[in-house]
Order: structure tokens, then sequence, then C-alpha cells
């Protein structure tokens, strides 16, 4: 028993001093569980889900319905209601249609709520609403619609019903509207024996009956809910327009593949770069710098060879999207070829970071194991970046999963040509040569060379 106890120390000791297998065990799967409850809502207070979504309202009517639901939507923490824009100027301006499609289309926006001139009406009494969107990730576009609804749904019946108590004193006059209420709510009440007055102020107020009807769908009796969801449903007509990636085939191959993509090209890149470990414990090092060869020329030949790795690696993975699920690369290759290779290069750059700042190859690997999969997490390869914390959307854009995703999105979903390509490919480049910088100051300081 001493001698199994002894032994056992031997391992508590030998993993408490490897910070590599101690990281692994602890910190990544802590730090990957409060990202995925951020994402989920687990730590949010007042309950779970998203917040913060930027949606557009364009209010083209002077109905009172369409005040009321915009207010709603601000109320809801799941949406950041925006209403106006910059100008050219710097000047904030009112949103319009024509500029919410401007926005939308160039990605700065993904999401607008319109109420038309013909928002409210009067001959069908019913309520009409165009919803613009840009539908770059599934997960995204189903949250904002169900929760549009559901805004729209709660916030619409006291307005709607107001609004179509003008319409019909419009047309039949004050005395009739009234007439009408007041058969309506005592057929009501006489058939499920209820207070007319009650019922009446019901109707006035367009209390439907919803919350109940949602309760009770929760509990499971679809019949329960079926009339008054319905009734409304059919009141309220939303129009739904893709404005980009309506022609892409196979979306949702298109959406998620680049994503998976770039966190398995900084696995094959950072595994690549940390090999100078093995060549210098091999002694290939020496040999080489025994040589006319510089520490210079070492690391530019590793560099070049992990950039043509990462992008024939690329190539083959996007490739083998359009084989298997029909994603338009050819059509849409020299704008994905650009990105390709401006991912290619920042994830190199990362590589040969961890190469340059890690004591070890395993260090290096453990270090690159945590951060891929943090930057994947929060980058937008696993979810949607919009359904994160603020403070971790902020996070997102500083990592080179979310501009290697953008790359790859811009090409293949908005179908951007070379020009339109430029800001991103130049954000990638521009994080390539800030690392780059700091991986041969490391290298220059360290002695993985020496």
């Amino acid at each position: 028993m001493n001698t199994v106890l002894t032994l056992l120390r031997k391992d508590l000791r030998l993993f408490l001093r490897n910070r590599t297998a101690f990281a692994l065990t602890f910190i990544v799967p802590m730090v990957m569980i409060y990202i995925f409850g951020q994402v989920f809502g687990v730590g949010n207070s007042g309950g779970s889900g998203p917040t913060g979504i930027p949606l557009a309202v364009i209010s083209q009517t002077d109905a009172a319905i369409a005040t009321t639901i915009a207010n709603a939507i601000d109320d809801e923490p799941a949406f950041r209601l925006i209403t106006t824009w910059e100008n050219a100027e710097g000047a904030e301006e009112l949103l319009t249609e024509g500029r919410a499609r401007e926005l939308i289309t160039g990605n700065r926006l993904r999401f607008a709520l319109v109420f038309p001139p013909d928002t409210l009406n009067e001959e069908t009494f019913g309520l009409r609403l165009k919803v613009l969107t840009n539908p770059r990730n599934e997960i995204e576009t189903q949250t904002v619609n169900g929760l549009l609804q559901k805004v729209i749904f709660t916030s619409a019946p006291g307005a709607l019903m107001d609004g179509l108590r003008q319409s019909a004193v419009n047309f039949i006059g004050e005395a009739g509207t009234t007439a009408f209420y007041d058969d309506m709510a005592g057929t009501i009440a006489k058939a499920f024996d209820l207070d007319a007055d009650v019922v009446k102020a019901d109707i006035a107020a367009g209390d439907f009956g919803l919350g109940a009807a949602t309760a009770d769908a929760n509990s499971g009796d679809e019949n329960a809910s079926g009339g008054s969801a319905d009734f409304l449903a059919q009141l309220v007509n939303i129009e739904s327009e893709q404005l980009v990636g309506a022609e892409v085939k196979s979306p949702m191959a298109t959406r998620s593949v680049g994503g998976w993509a770039v966190m398995f090209l900084l696995f094959s890149v950072s595994g690549a770069s940390t090999s100078l470990f093995d060549e210098k414990k091999a002694g290939i090092f020496q040999r080489l710098l025994a040589s006319p060869v510089r520490r210079s020329h070492v690391l530019w030949s590793k560099y070049l060879f992990n950039m043509l790795l990462g992008t024939v690696q690329l190539l083959v993975l996007f490739v083998a999207g359009q084989v298997l699920f029909g994603i338009d690369v050819i059509g849409n290759l020299p704008s994905l070829l650009v990105a390709i290779v401006a991912a290619a290069t920042a994830a190199t750059a990362f590589g040969m970071l961890l190469a340059s700042i890690a004591p070890s190859s395993e260090a290096a690997q453990g270090l690159a194991t945590f951060l891929i999969l943090s930057m994947s997490s929060v980058g937008g390869a696993w979810f949607p970046t919009s359904i994160m914390p603020d403070f971790i959307q902020t996070i997102a854009k500083g990592t080179i999963v979310y501009w290697s995703m953008e790359g790859f999105l811009g090409a293949l979903w908005s179908g951007h040509n070379l020009i339109e390509m430029l800001p991103v490919v130049g954000l990638l480049l521009g994080i390539a040569v800030v690392v780059n910088a700091i991986s041969l100051w490391r290298f220059n300081k360290g002695d993985i060379l020496r």
C-alpha cells in the first residue's frame, strides 16, 4: 500500500508540474463552459437567451400601432432597436427603407422591420409588416424571426383593435361600431357564461387569451392555443424579403463550411509551426546554421511552407464542399482565393507566434488547443456572434476566425468582388504583420534557433 501511495504522489507531482496538462484538464473546460453559458444565457439575469441583436425599425406610417410595436421591440432585451444611422457627414439621420437595404446588403445590418404606408389595412382589417433580412447564419435568423413574432403578437392586439375600431367607425359610424362590439361581447358572454362587460373590455384591449393559450401550448394542449393564435396570425401579415444570399446554392453548407475550415487550418499550421522544436531536438538546426544558412532563412522557409500548406488545405476543403454539398466555389473562386490566402497568412503567423513564445512543443500544443477552441467559439465558427454578450462580440473582432469567416462569407454568400474583399483581406494581412513582428522579436530573444 505504501508503494502505491508513493507512486500516486509521484504522478500528482508530475501532473501539477505539467502546466499544459493542467490547463487542458481544468482551464480549457472552464473557459468553454463559460462561453457556452454566455451563448445560451445561463448567466444572464432575468432569463436566458440572446441580448442586443441589432434590429432596424423603419416607419412609413402614422398608425399608432407602429409606435406600439417599436416600443415593445425596444423593451425586448434580445433586440437593440436602431432607428437612425450615421450619414457620410458623420451626423445621425433617420433610417429609411432604402438606406436600410444598403446597410443590409453591405452586411452592416442583418435585419430590418418596415412599417409600410398601408400598415393598417382598412379593407381587410389586418396588419401588414415587412422584414428585410441577410440570413448569413441560420441560428441567428431563426432566433430573430421567433423573437420578433413573439413581440409583435403580444404587443399588437390592443393597438390593432384600436385601429380596427377606427376603421369600422369610418365605415359604419360610431353608433354602429359600438352596437357591433356590444352584440359580439354579449354573444361570447352568453356562449361561455361570462360577464359581458369583462368580455367587451378584453376585446377592446385586444386580449384574445394569448398568454393563457401560450401556457396551454407549452403544456401540450394544442387545441387551447389554436383559436386565438390562429385568429391573430390571420390579421397580421408579415412579409419577409431576403436581400442577400437568395441565389446561394446549398445555403446551410455555405454558411458553416468556412468556420470549420478555418478551425482545422489553425490546428494544422500550429502543429506544423511547432515542429521547430522537434527539428531543434533532432539537431537539424545546428547542421543548417553551420552551413551558409541564417536563422531568418529557416524562419521564412517554415513560414512559406505553412502558408502553402494552409492555402492548399482550405482549397481542398472548399472544393470538397462543392462536391459534397453543392457550394458554389468555382463561380466565386477569385474572391474566395484571395480570402483563403489572407486567412492562411494570418493563421501561419499565429502558429509561428506559438512557436516563439512556448518553451516546448507540448506547451505550444496545449496553448494552441486552448486558443483555437476559444477563438472558434467566440469568433463565430460554432455560434453566431450576434447572440453573444457585447463584450464577447468585441473580443470576437480581434480573432483570426472572425475575419476569416467574414472573408469566406463575403465571397460565397454575398458574392463580393475583389474590390469589395479588400477591407477584410487588409485586416487579416494586418493581423499577420503585427503577429509576425512579435514572433520575429521573440525568436531573436529566444533560443529555439540557437
